[in-house]
């Protein structure tokens, strides 16, 4: 039996191994998934269930609080898109070329990773205020970016697209350069070949990343608040009132805007892993 069969048959047809096996690696993982994520999510819907179905729905007609989940969520997924779009090319330039800066160039691509939110949040509303820099010049054109929508989405693609990155690079680099030249001495086109070669081997990887994205900007807080403006009904997001509702003591409001994000986060994220199985599928009848 080889390596690969070996590692996708049952523990109990697996010859030994130095390197500790099923039952211990489970148990840790289980016992890790267990008290690091299972149990306080547990607590947490534990707690929110206390309110009961009307009180949920209380809670969840509140205009306030269904206008920062849709703050949260849509410009969420507008700033993943987003992210997709600018990472590609990015994790492309990187990967298959070299140049002067390159590794200046993907070190900065894990700045969003490293610096503090807060440190973000005040840098771009420092930049994007209508006396920064770049918010100086957009404000001649008509563009308002601080304290608002668009602001909202700057910070978001700013904590955001460097999952797109780093999750492309990998599979960037097992791509083989000669189907591209294969395509072209058919007759293929630029455009064509980028259709029909290269892009369809990446789509998991891209839908990873842009997941990533969106997840990453549902619950992002610090680079957000201060570049918002924190409007309630305009550019509030869930999290800031999560920890508004905190503040007034209002635990039980506050538990179940939680696990209403918590739950829209988890269908989301099904719904991504169901399209990304789906398009590997037709990938592999291709």
């Amino acid at each position: 039996m080889s390596a690969p069969e070996q590692a996708r048959a049952p523990f109990l047809f697996r010859t030994p191994s130095a390197i500790p096996g099923f039952p211990l690696t489970f148990a840790f993982t289980g016992a890790f998934l267990l008290l690091i994520v299972l149990f306080p999510l547990a607590t947490l819907i534990g707690k929110a269930s206390g309110l009961g179905v009307s009180g949920f729905i209380a809670i969840l007609s509140e205009r306030r609080v269904i206008s920062a989940l849709e703050v949260s969520f849509g410009l969420s997924l507008v700033s993943a898109l987003v992210s997709g779009v600018v990472g590609i090319p990015i994790a492309w330039a990187l990967t298959r070329y070299d140049f002067l800066g390159r590794r200046w160039l993907d070190a900065i691509v894990d700045l969003p990773f490293a610096l503090p939110t807060a440190v973000a949040g005040i840098a771009l509303s420092t930049l994007y205020a209508t006396n920064g820099w770049f918010g100086a010049a957009l404000a001649k054109v008509g563009i308002t970016v601080a304290f608002t929508r668009l602001g909202i989405v700057v910070a978001m693609v700013f904590v955001g697209f460097p999952f797109v990155v780093r999750t492309l690079q990998p599979l960037i680099e097992t791509l083989e350069v000669d189907l591209e030249e294969a395509s072209a001495s058919l007759g293929a086109g630029r455009l064509r070949t980028l259709w029909r070669v290269v892009l369809p081997p990446l789509v998991p990887a891209i839908l990873t990343g842009i997941a990533l994205a969106f997840a990453r900007g549902v619950g992002e807080y610090g680079s957000v608040i201060f570049i918002a403006g924190n409007l309630a009904g305009k550019t509030e997001i869930a999290p800031l009132l999560i920890v508004e509702k905190l503040e007034a003591f209002d635990y039980r409001g506050a538990t179940a805007i939680a696990t209403i994000m918590l739950a829209i986060s988890f269908l989301g994220l099904l719904a991504i892993n169901r399209t990304q199985a789906w398009t590997r599928r037709r990938l592999g009848d291709v």
